[in-house]
């Protein structure tokens, strides 16, 4: 495929799954040659003949996890109790399912002299990942920030990778907070709460003028859109992606 063909349907097969935090499964899955993608990006997929279905349908969109430069399409997803979800868990590797995309474009923007600060709970990191991991691999000079909400580090998705890039990439800090660590069985040394106006301020020292990018459920970004304005910062500097049905 060329870029033109964005957003056409392919069929291509699974080649993966592994379980990637409490409730959340990875898939990943075959890329066609010169199939091309922006990270920040989303598909669509679709069970082909699924055994079982429900009123929700055979198709789910899912954020992109992978970078552009890596061998395989990732997604991640928690895995409530709906058809597609019970199918998709326990489809045999090598199974063809159909594709439809890249969608979307909460991508990061150009300006360099601006920080992006993303702020995000749960499986709303996924489009995130694919951010970050192509920064780091292709050093861009972008100063990054990543706020990562989840109720206990059992819950959080890439947790130990976000560090790892932390530590590759100069430009990029990771700020986890846990809101319910009553609950949770490890040890946890970072920050506590929900992320709030004094979250930001501890650690956004020197990002003037950034750009806010908002990902998660309704609620998740309602809030966050909701201390933002609250702080001054313009509409015009926030840019969402709901995470409705996962």
């Amino acid at each position: 495929m060329n870029e033109e063909q964005n957003g056409a349907a392919f069929t291509t097969k699974l080649t993966g799954r592994t379980e990637a935090a409490e409730r959340t499964m990875m898939f990943r899955f075959e890329k066609p040659p010169g199939w091309a993608f922006k990270p920040g990006q989303f598909i669509e997929v679709s069970l082909i003949r699924s055994p079982e279905t429900d009123a929700e349908g055979d198709t789910r969109a899912f954020s992109i996890a992978s970078a552009p430069g890596e061998p395989e399409i990732m997604v991640a997803t928690r895995m409530r109790d709906s058809a597609f979800k019970r199918v998709l868990g326990r489809l045999p590797l090598g199974t063809l399912v159909q594709m439809e995309g890249p969608f979307g474009d909460l991508m990061l923007h150009n300006n360099v002299s601006r920080a992006a600060v993303f702020l995000t709970g749960g499986i709303g990191v996924t489009p995130v990942r694919s951010i970050l991991v192509r920064a780091a691999r292709e050093r861009l000079p972008h100063r990054l920030y990543l706020f990562y909400s989840n109720r206990r580090p059992e819950d959080a998705l890439f947790l130990e990778e976000m560090y790892a890039l932390e530590r590759e990439n100069p430009n990029f800090r990771f700020v986890p907070t846990m809101t319910e660590m009553a609950h949770s069985h490890r040890e946890w040394r970072g920050e506590t709460g929900y992320v709030s106006r004094e979250l930001l301020h501890k650690h956004l020292e020197g990002a003037q003028s950034a750009v806010y990018y908002i990902t998660g459920p309704p609620g998740l970004v309602s809030a966050m859109r909701t201390m933002l304005n609250q702080s001054a910062v313009d509409d015009d500097d926030i840019r969402t992606e709901e995470f409705t049905g996962y």
